[in-house]
């Protein structure tokens, strides 16, 4: 027979295990609310039963429960991603060192060290030998140097953070790697 709706219309028949009024019943047990979007949501009291406001919450009512621990293990990094994060972070530093050395030497600069020094060893010496400190530690000298500290410590961190990425494997294979608990406090 077919269900006519409140305007006469004539509605399709109810999905397999939907009842009238919205409601869907399961194979066995109680009507559950369809929720939002057509969720279905078990055993969720009707809005206005007891319990329905600790319901929405998530919880059952009268139990308190705690923060949420779980235990895991490390147990195997991968190698290759060890190789790219520990590259990318070492550019980086290597970068903020580029970036440093030239601020400083600009600050130390600006303070009128570096004249302060030429005028030292020049009063200790004499005039005939004329020192210029900027012969050693000018600009160009002094950023050039950081820049081939930094792609030296680029490829030393990248190759010690490869090599702990192996040696973590194969020692985490005889102990177990390391353990690790989680809170949500």
């Amino acid at each position: 027979a077919a269900r006519t709706g409140g305007n006469g219309r004539i509605l399709p028949p109810p999905a397999p295990g939907q009842a009238r009024g919205g409601q869907v019943r399961p194979a066995q047990g109680r009507p559950v609310q369809a929720g939002p979007a057509g969720q279905v949501r078990p055993g969720q009291p009707r809005p206005g039963q007891p319990g329905a406001a600790v319901a929405a919450r998530g919880g059952r009512p009268g139990v308190r429960r705690g923060p949420r621990k779980a235990r895991l293990s490390l147990a195997r990094l991968d190698p290759w991603s060890v190789f790219k994060l520990s590259f990318l972070l070492a550019v980086a530093l290597g970068i903020v060192g580029v970036v440093v050395t030239a601020v400083v030497w600009n600050v130390v600069n600006g303070m009128g060290v570096f004249t302060d020094v030429n005028d030292l060893v020049g009063q200790v010496q004499g005039d005939e030998n004329a020192f210029d400190i900027y012969s050693y530690v000018g600009f160009e000298r002094m950023l050039s140097l950081s820049v081939v500290v930094s792609v030296v410590n680029v490829l030393i961190i990248t190759a010690l953070a490869t090599l702990f990425a192996f040696v973590y494997n194969i020692s985490s294979g005889l102990v177990g790697g390391l353990h690790v608990t989680l809170t949500d406090e």
